[in-house]
């Protein structure tokens, strides 16, 4: 299977989204095929989105910004549905994470997805939810599954079994693995640290 991994994250280093998607593909076997793309700009070309549709799978993963998906990506997805997708057999799926604890406030985001697929005439699988994003950078070299991974991991089974099968399903909503009081507390303690500095 071909599956192409799109990181739509505005930044271009250290971002959740590269975290989140570098630790699904670690839950597929060799098999498969992967190439990652980079949604960092709002412009798109003719030629990307060709490449694009030599993969018959595709995996968003982006920052949950102001309850829906960032404006660079809405610009992509806008100029995509302009140029044309000549693949309609391309099943599209989504993680979205947030600074929130609840995964389930990136719900509009991921419906957002949802109607762009229905509109250009893509296949929508799934999306995971995810809260506590905002976490996933102090967590480098935690393997998934792990601590505060390990709700990730159960969530990834899910989502690589949709992808593997190819359907479509209810979309998943999860937190990081610790107590919501414990995330509140870490995160303002930095933003502290960040208005002292």
């Amino acid at each position: 299977m071909n599956i192409a991994l799109i990181n739509a994250s505005p930044k271009k280093k250290e971002s959740a989204s590269k975290t989140l998607l570098c630790d699904l593909k670690s839950t597929f076997s060799g098999e498969h095929t992967f190439k990652d793309f980079s949604f960092h700009t709002p412009n798109i070309t003719k030629v990307e989105i060709k490449d694009l549709c030599n993969y018959s799978v595709w995996v968003f993963a982006f920052p949950l910004y102001v309850d829906a998906i960032p404006s660079h990506l809405l610009s992509r997805l806008c100029e995509m549905e302009r140029l044309g997708i000549n693949n309609k057999n391309i099943h599209v799926y989504a993680i979205v994470n947030c600074g929130f604890f609840e995964g389930k406030q990136n719900c509009n985001a991921l419906a957002i997805l949802k109607n762009w697929c229905d509109k250009v005439g893509l296949v929508w699988g799934t999306g995971i939810g995810f809260g506590g994003g905002g976490a996933l950078e102090y967590m480098n070299g935690v393997p998934l599954g792990k601590g505060p991974k390990g709700t990730l991991a159960k969530a990834y089974t899910g989502l690589k079994n949709v992808i593997l099968s190819q359907t479509s399903k209810e979309d998943i909503y999860t937190s990081i693995g610790f107590p919501r009081f414990l995330y509140k507390v870490g995160a303002e303690s930095g933003w502290k640290q960040m208005i002292k500095a």
